[in-house]
């Protein structure tokens, strides 16, 4: 099974690492404080986790995921993930991050940032329109009457089949809005955002969304 490498620790990240071990992955996690204050996550997770840098996080991974405040995004390690697949959780909060004039133009998206950021990395969204307590939750079999579904958005389509494969995994159906220009569909304050819904209903809500 591959080594993910996950980029934060908050809550999604954590989360996510708790559901990938559960399938057999390997993930080794870090933050910007430093591997030591991970203990007791790693320890939580179990032989299947370690904690390390951010750098030593990219390098380990067979693909990644980045899971920082968008305030962070510069010190996403480029060079470790140049080839691989980069999962991108994050949502645009100007409370938190600051404002940010390229977004608050509506000039580019939160991923477009980060596939900028990582020019020989494939960017895919993913996670980011779910409350993480919910990730782990929510999921149920494919085929499932009103599976819940997520959005996804990348500029290569094995980006987005690599998704729908992971969100599978967890439980979920997929839609894709396109290309990463199209992913503020998906982010705050848009019908489709962290709201329960099938495969139909994100589809009606992604075509509602307004910019």
């Amino acid at each position: 099974m591959a080594t993910v490498g996950i980029i934060g620790a908050g809550h999604i990240g954590s989360t996510l690492a708790r559901g990938l071990v559960d399938r057999g992955y390997d993930v080794v996690i870090s933050n910007s404080r430093g591997p030591e204050t991970l203990e007791g996550l790693v320890a939580d997770l179990g032989p299947r986790a370690r904690a390390a840098t951010p750098a030593e996080a990219a390098a380990a991974g067979d693909w990644a995921i980045v899971t920082v405040p968008l305030r962070a995004i510069d010190a996403v390690p480029v060079e470790p993930l140049a080839g691989k697949i980069v999962v991108d959780t994050n949502n645009y909060y100007w409370e938190r991050d600051g404002r940010i004039a390229q977004l608050e133009e509506k000039t580019t998206t939160t991923s477009e940032m980060l596939q900028e950021r990582l020019p020989a990395s494939t960017v895919v969204k993913g996670f980011n329109h779910i409350m993480s307590g919910q990730i782990l939750t929510d999921g149920t079999p494919a085929g499932t009457e009103g599976r819940r579904a997520l959005a996804t958005a990348s500029d290569s389509t094995v980006g987005v089949e690599f998704i729908t494969r992971l969100y599978d995994e967890f439980g979920y159906d997929t839609v894709s809005t396109g290309a990463l220009a199209e992913s503020w569909r998906v982010e705050r304050d848009q019908p489709a955002y962290v709201v329960r819904q099938s495969a139909d209903e994100l589809e009606a809500n992604l075509a509602r969304a307004e910019r």
